[in-house]
């Protein structure tokens, strides 16, 4: 990178930083007085609200980066242009391919960092904070249905009434089919604990096996009972967060879960191709921040850009929401949903560029 770009992304890295920190106050701060109608619960105090949402700042500042990228941009570049330095790189011989290729390298970086912070840091926080707070309120996790978590595995059917925070089963129940589809074992322990991979031992175990050719029951009650099945703690804890706040790997190993037994899995594949599309939001936003700094570079109204960067940034937000949903709703391919905001924004940016350089 030569000096000149260097600088450049310098400039723009301050302004996006206080743009992320800024965003970053103001969603800590509605997620605090969110959390403070459950004080009291069970033993949910301050302290346990403010971990709580402490661990949520990873979370936020993913979904926060590509707003904070594009209103940093347009503060960054309209105070180059205003300072007329913008103008000064162009009669200096820095073309609109180079000053681009230059905003595309800082978007890249953007892009990475948000990657990385989808990946690794953001689902690692989001589970630390939803089991912080199950187990400061002393709840449990419950399914979608009032009698628990259902989990299809191979010939078994697992229904999990509650789990703790620490991913202990609670009530475990399982159904074991035979080849031809026959009910052939029914097992239920008190709770079930992980031992190794493909391992659970339950406690207080109940086996009712049915005898083939209705030969009868047979009925037995160990203290603990080996329980073998390709369920994980890891597609457990998929039940703590939603989707869209998982990493790419879990996604890609609970979608081929679901895909050997047979289930849905669109809801999953949108998230995971808005994890792999979502990075590229940066490189869009920081794109689009040009055609908008440049037509200010006349105007010394802030918040006229303040106003702009925030405006485009919730209407990315809102829209890359609806085409999910949408896209879940119709049964539309992931790939080309997930991509339809930044690819708008993108083009918008292509348009409003193109036209500024004809003028």
């Amino acid at each position: 990178m030569t000096q000149l770009s260097r600088y450049l992304m310098r400039e723009l890295s301050l302004f996006i930083l206080f743009a992320l920190i800024g965003l970053l106050g103001l969603y800590t701060f509605f997620d605090l007085i969110a959390e403070l109608g459950d004080l009291g619960v069970g033993g949910y105090g301050l302290k346990d609200a403010l971990i709580y949402v402490a661990l949520r700042t990873p979370a936020n500042a993913y979904e926060l980066l590509p707003i904070a990228v594009l209103i940093g941009g347009i503060f960054g570049l309209s105070h180059l242009s205003g300072s007329s330095e913008l103008t000064v790189m162009r009669a200096s011989g820095v073309s609109l391919r180079r000053l681009l290729l230059w905003l595309c390298l800082i978007g890249s970086f953007y892009a990475t960092l948000t990657l990385l912070l989808g990946e690794y840091i953001s689902p690692a926080g989001n589970r630390m904070a939803n089991q912080h707070r199950l187990a400061a309120t002393q709840s449990m996790l419950v399914g979608d249905f009032r009698s628990g978590v259902w989990i299809k595995d191979g010939k078994q059917i697992v229904n999990i009434a509650e789990m703790l925070p620490d991913l202990t089963v609670v009530h475990a129940r399982i159904y074991e089919f035979g080849q031809t589809l026959t009910l052939e074992k029914i097992i239920e322990g008190h709770n079930g604990r992980f031992q190794s991979k493909g391992n659970w031992t339950l406690q207080k175990a109940t086996i009712t096996q049915f005898l083939p050719e209705h030969a009868g029951v047979l009925l037995s009650k160990p203290s603990a009972f080996n329980w073998q099945t390709s369920i994980s703690p890891a597609m457990l804890a998929v039940l703590l967060v939603e989707p869209a706040q998982m990493s790419a790997t879990s996604l890609m190993s609970y979608i081929e879960h679901l895909k050997r037994n047979k289930q849905k899995t669109s809801r999953y594949e949108l998230a995971l191709w808005g994890k792999l599309f979502y990075p590229l939001a940066c490189l869009s936003m920081v794109l689009i921040a040009l055609p908008f700094a440049q037509s200010q570079r006349r105007s010394s109204n802030v918040g006229v850009r303040i106003f702009i960067g925030i405006a485009c940034g919730l209407i990315f937000h809102f829209l890359n929401q609806i085409v999910v949903y949408l896209g879940d709703l119709y049964s539309w391919p992931p790939p080309i949903v997930v991509s339809i905001p930044t690819l708008l924004f993108l083009s918008a940016a292509a348009f409003m560029l193109w036209r500024q350089e004809r003028r």
